[in-house]
């Protein structure tokens, strides 16, 4: 069973007269009338993280992913709570000192603040962060506009190819290695984009699961499609190398989550104020597709206006 399954099945009606709960269908709870914006993730070990060599830097990934959610929504993050489950070796000294240390940077880099948590004794590490923003409006989910362009912010694959280095799937020179393990374990989040999505975005979402995953969430109760060019999908310029010399498929990487990306769509008259928006804040925003009625199927298109398959879209929560 799939999560919008098990949402839609058993969850979503427990909602039904608590319209701050969105249905379940969006990653925040907002309630409008309090200005309140809340978000809840939980990261296991295995699943989110590989091992618990890092804690200094797992730790700055789970907060950047959870803080996220709000600023993909067009919020500013405030508050943080975090709960962790795990042994006296996960929670030994050193990693504890670590830990802190590192929260105490995000704190400092994001201007957020700790509120609270918990903490329990399991041989199973996890950690489970709520993140609270507070705004007058936010960006939903299912509210693309027929013919509205597609945009994402920076770069796509370099987070996956850092987790399959780890996981020595892939080789390279130790310049690359560095490269990819730190885009893997520090996303580059646009807080700053925060503030300036409301003027021109419809509907918007944050890459996590993956690129054609997250926009087929992104319009999943609509009757609409997609159409994605596939010369657009932005690549960093490490990645092109690394395709290059390893003989990659570029096809293969740019859908398979962990980028905390901003995924949107605008109509073709916000063009103009997006591009100096992203000159102004010096964030890479690239133009990759368009919103299609139903009547079309959803497509990737190459240079030459042939379609591509692609057969991994990215990651499902699997129950």
């Amino acid at each position: 069973m799939h999560e919008f399954d098990l949402i839609g099945k058993y969850f979503s009606k427990l909602t039904k007269d608590n319209r701050s709960s969105l249905n379940l269908n969006d990653d925040v709870f907002f309630d409008k009338k309090k200005n309140l914006v809340v978000t809840v993730d939980t990261y296991t070990e295995g699943t989110h993280f590989v091992g618990f060599k890092s804690p200094e830097l797992i730790i700055k990934k789970i907060i950047r992913s959870s803080i996220s959610d709000l600023i993909c929504k067009g919020v500013k993050p405030k508050y943080y709570f975090i709960s962790g489950s795990g042994n006296q070796k996960t929670f030994s000294k050193i990693n504890l000192k670590n830990i802190y240390k590192s929260l105490k940077q995000e704190q400092k880099k994001y201007n957020i603040y700790l509120c609270g948590g918990d903490t329990v004794f399991s041989n199973k590490l996890s950690f489970t962060i709520t993140s609270i923003g507070f705004s007058r409006k936010i960006i939903f989910r299912n509210n693309a506009k027929l013919n509205d362009d597609i945009y994402v912010t920076g770069n796509l694959g370099d987070s996956f190819v850092g987790l399959k280095i780890l996981r020595k799937k892939i080789r390279t020179n130790n310049n690359l290695k560095k490269y990819f393990i730190n885009k893997y374990f520090l996303p580059n989040l646009h807080l700053k984009l925060s503030n300036k999505l409301k003027f021109f975005a419809n509907t918007s979402i944050d890459i996590s699961d993956g690129l054609i995953v997250d926009l087929e969430k992104l319009i999943n109760k609509q009757k609409l499609s997609y159409k994605l060019f596939f010369e657009d999908i932005p690549i960093s310029k490490n990645l092109k190398k690394l395709i290059k010399f390893n003989k990659l498929n570029k096809k293969n990487l740019i859908s398979q989550g962990d980028d905390y990306q901003v995924l949107f769509t605008a109509s073709n008259s916000k063009s103009r104020i997006i591009s100096k928006t992203a000159k102004s804040l010096g964030i890479k925003i690239s133009k990759i597709g368009k919103i299609c009625s139903n009547f079309q199927k959803n497509q990737i298109i190459d240079k030459n206006g042939d379609k591509i398959a692609v057969k991994d879209k990215g990651y499902y929560h699997k129950f």
